[in-house]
């Protein structure tokens, strides 16, 4: 008979399954939708004007006589191109309206030299943008609102009748830009500041 009893293996109890804690998101969530709406309506703003631009610009007088081209817009000569880019300007900054609800808005494209993959500051973007928009509100909104409103009229220069409704017809999408991009603007710092505070 053995002196010592057998020994028995202790058996550890099982540990307890805990949840994982969820991952921290680290990039910023996508643009609402009424944000990339409003982002995509202030680029449609813009599209007639700047192809009402272009029209004269490449040999379309649009009902301008032939000496307002020459002596008021220059054309032929240095208002061709004046005109073709103040399109591709505002086609330009309708784009970078876009970007601030676009991946790319958030982080420079690569193939873009000297800057291509870095991350953009919500701050500086925000002040930039905010001040642009406020510009756009100001020349396109406020002040053709209270020339219409003080009764000032086009000059003899201008586009008469049907050509004239037209060109009005053109710009006056235009009245909706500022706004448009300041409600933008709006929403990317609420968009940023609530990423930041949540991973602060």
């Amino acid at each position: 008979m053995p002196l010592t009893a057998p020994l028995t293996p202790r058996r550890t109890p099982p540990t307890p399954l805990v949840p994982a804690a969820p991952a921290r998101r680290t990039t910023t969530p996508p643009a609402s939708r009424r944000a990339v709406r409003a982002a995509r309506v202030a680029a449609l703003c813009v599209l007639p004007s700047s192809l009402w631009r272009v029209a004269p610009a490449v040999g379309i007088p649009v009902g301008y006589e032939a000496d307002a081209l020459r002596d008021r817009l220059q054309v032929p000569g240095w208002g061709t191109p004046a005109l073709l880019g103040l399109s591709l300007l505002a086609e330009a900054v309708t784009l970078l309206t876009v970007g601030l609800t676009r991946p790319w808005g958030e982080r420079v494209p690569r193939w873009v030299p000297a800057f291509g993959g870095r991350a953009v500051r919500p701050a500086a973007v925000t002040a930039v943008a905010g001040t642009g928009a406020a510009l756009l509100t100001l020349i396109f909104t406020v002040l053709p609102a209270a020339q219409l409103l003080m009764g000032v009229a086009g000059g003899d220069a201008d586009p008469h009748g049907p050509w004239l409704l037209l060109m009005r017809l053109c710009y006056a999408p235009l009245l909706a830009w500022g706004p448009l991009t300041a409600a933008v603007v709006v929403a990317y710092h609420r968009r940023h500041r609530t990423h930041l505070r949540a991973h602060a």
